[in-house]
């Protein structure tokens, strides 16, 4: 006679397949058009019977679905396809990302840098004349503070955040835009530390940001791709400084 105990483990092992079969096959119903972002799920009694499941893990899959931003519950209407937009999706890896530390963190500046110089090279292609003359008065907007003897740190960090973000717009890959997004938030803190307690920083990033400006200008993917590197891995160094000073003495 089989225990309660030693049934437990075979009982949740066959629940959470259960759950990957219904993950699986909605997936699948999204990936082959049947289902569109938008469209209403089947009721459950005909979407567990489809998808040869339990109603109960049936559930559990829709949960996990909308935990990932896939799907949708609107209170007394049913289970909708979300517009899966990459922001949308991409909510928890953006959570994975923050908690990276150490080595991990190191790993992660180096992922940043390459969809960031990518994006950079692709806006340098893809730019239109008004998401250039957006970049141009995020940056030169921000010039006079740069070089003030009481610069508004906060300003200049809005900025840098802008100016990023516009040239992943301008890279017209959303999904890269998406993802460039979520890395570079990591740095937020870091970048505006480095600020508030290098005196050259602000005018170092200001003239960076220039250079990879001048670059969009002169459409040269090589060029913006060089400077965007340039740019971030002086982030990287001060980043990697704060987290060998924070890492405790052995």
């Amino acid at each position: 006679m089989t225990s309660l105990a030693a049934s437990e483990p075979q009982k949740s092992e066959t629940s959470k397949s259960q759950s990957a079969l219904v993950i699986e096959g909605i997936e699948n119903l999204i990936a082959d058009g049947t289902l569109a972002p938008g469209d209403r799920l089947p009721i459950e009694s005909d979407l567990a019977e489809q998808l040869g499941v339990s109603r109960g893990s049936l559930r559990e899959g829709i949960r996990a679905l909308s935990a990932m931003g896939v799907l949708y519950t609107r209170q007394g209407s049913g289970t909708y396809v979300s517009a899966l937009d990459p922001d949308g999706l991409l909510g928890s890896l953006k959570f994975w990302v923050r908690l990276q530390a150490g080595d991990s963190s190191d790993q992660i500046l180096t992922v940043r840098r390459s969809l960031e110089c990518e994006s950079a090279a692709l806006a340098a292609r893809n730019i239109t004349d008004e998401e250039l003359e957006e970049a141009s008065r995020i940056i030169l907007g921000g010039e006079e503070n740069m070089h003030s003897e009481s610069p508004d740190h906060l300003d200049a960090m809005r900025r840098d955040l802008a100016f990023h973000r516009i040239i992943a717009q301008a890279s017209h890959n959303p999904a890269l835009a998406a993802l460039v997004e979520v890395f570079s938030a990591t740095t937020e803190r870091e970048r505006m530390l480095r600020s508030l307690t290098e005196q050259r920083a602000l005018p170092q990033t200001h003239a960076e940001h220039l250079a990879i400006l001048r670059a969009l200008e002169d459409r040269n993917p090589d060029r913006a791709r060089m400077h965007m590197a340039h740019h971030l891995v002086s982030v990287e160094e001060f980043v990697r400084r704060e987290h060998r000073n924070a890492a405790p003495s052995k």
